[in-house]
């Protein structure tokens, strides 16, 4: 069967209504979703031309809409791809934003990844944020002010699996940078805070600039690092240290606590990475891929994804908490500024919730 007469047959069967069909509708979820993200990822590796014969992204779309479901449909801007001199270089395109995380980044990644280990001529993976800053975390304008139902904050009704599938999507298109058969090094100006550090410490090699900042200030409220790499980045004092507190540390921190492997003035961060990407890309692939499946391996001894499924699920708990609904409120009555102002200037988050502080605004 061709692309288009599953998703002529997807269609008639998101369309049922009757009750006792309802089965229907759960099969057009999963075939949506299946060639929803296929289509997306083949895409994004080959190139438009290379699908765009015999898929109408029209009814993709309306499979997922109808469904209820998250569209994975995506802009290709927002992450960019290129290769240069055996490396290939993965950037964060939203720069107006800080690069922060949108609902199509997490894929975009995932794909680039994919596309740079498809590729035999690329032995090193640099992933940078165009503009002044790495990446600012999640976009909380996106998914803290906004009111309404999104899969982020689902109202009083809170399914947890739903919040679960959602999160560790994404947590699993970060890791592909951990999991590339290919190093990825990271290079971080600016900031690399929330889910930027998640995506940050998910590269085998970090180099910051010495003024740069790194940490998770969810921690205070509203978030718990999915990746979890914290602790196996630090050890357990140290990420007690960043996660019991919400701080962030500099770039030369960083270097002195082991968390980055250089930290150098910011004139001087992209020839320090491309000085070790060259290096990288001197050795082999069979060689680069022997040495990163031992290293990657122990930390799954350790028990990394079992550590990272549990840090997902309470990621969720936490934006469900009665903490989390009073951020969420103070963020759509002020807007996420004022709310993450208040959580990072060291005041206590009210315990169990509790009345909104005065308006900052007119």
């Amino acid at each position: 069967m061709r692309y288009h007469d599953v998703l002529d047959e997807t269609l008639i069967c998101s369309r049922a209504t009757d009750p006792a069909s309802r089965w229907h509708d759960n099969i057009a979820i999963f075939a949506g979703e299946y060639l929803l993200a296929t289509a997306s990822k083949l895409t994004l590796r080959l190139g438009p031309d290379a699908v765009r014969a015999s898929i109408d992204i029209s009814k993709f779309i309306f499979v997922v809409r109808h469904s209820d479901w998250i569209p994975i449909m995506t802009d290709p801007s927002t992450v960019l791809y290129e290769v240069r001199d055996a490396k290939a270089y993965i950037t964060l395109n939203r720069p107006d934003r800080l690069n922060a995380i949108n609902t199509e980044m997490p894929a975009l990644i995932n794909a680039a990844v994919g596309r740079a280990n498809d590729d035999d001529t690329v032995r090193a993976i640099i992933l940078q944020g165009a503009g002044r800053a790495f990446c600012a975390g999640y976009d909380l304008k996106e998914f803290a002010e906004a009111q309404g139902e999104q899969r982020w904050s689902q109202g009083s009704v809170w399914d947890p699996i739903k919040d679960y599938r959602a999160m560790k999507a994404n947590t699993d298109d970060f890791f592909t940078l951990w999991r590339s058969l290919k190093p990825t090094i990271c290079k971080v100006q600016g900031h690399a805070i929330a889910g930027g550090s998640d995506i940050a410490l998910s590269c085998d090699l970090l180099i910051m600039a010495n003024d740069a900042r790194i940490g998770y200030p969810p921690a205070r409220v509203w978030g718990c690092p999915t990746t979890a790499m914290w602790v196996y980045r630090l050890g357990a004092q140290r990420a007690k240290r960043m996660l019991l507190t919400g701080d962030t540390i500099t770039g030369t921190k960083a270097e002195q606590w082991g968390l980055a492997i250089d930290a150098v003035p910011a004139n001087l961060l992209d020839a320090a990475v491309e000085e070790l990407a060259d290096s990288v890309a001197g050795v082999p692939i069979n060689q680069l891929a022997m040495q990163k499946l031992m290293i990657n391996q122990a930390y799954d001894n350790m028990g990394l994804h079992g550590t990272q499924v549990l840090a997902t699920l309470f990621d969720g708990i936490t934006r469900h908490t009665a903490e989390g609904r009073w951020f969420k409120d103070f963020a759509e009555r002020d807007g996420f500024h004022a709310a993450v102002a208040w959580r990072d200037s060291g005041r206590p988050i009210p315990e169990g919730g509790g009345p909104l502080p005065p308006p900052t605004g007119p």
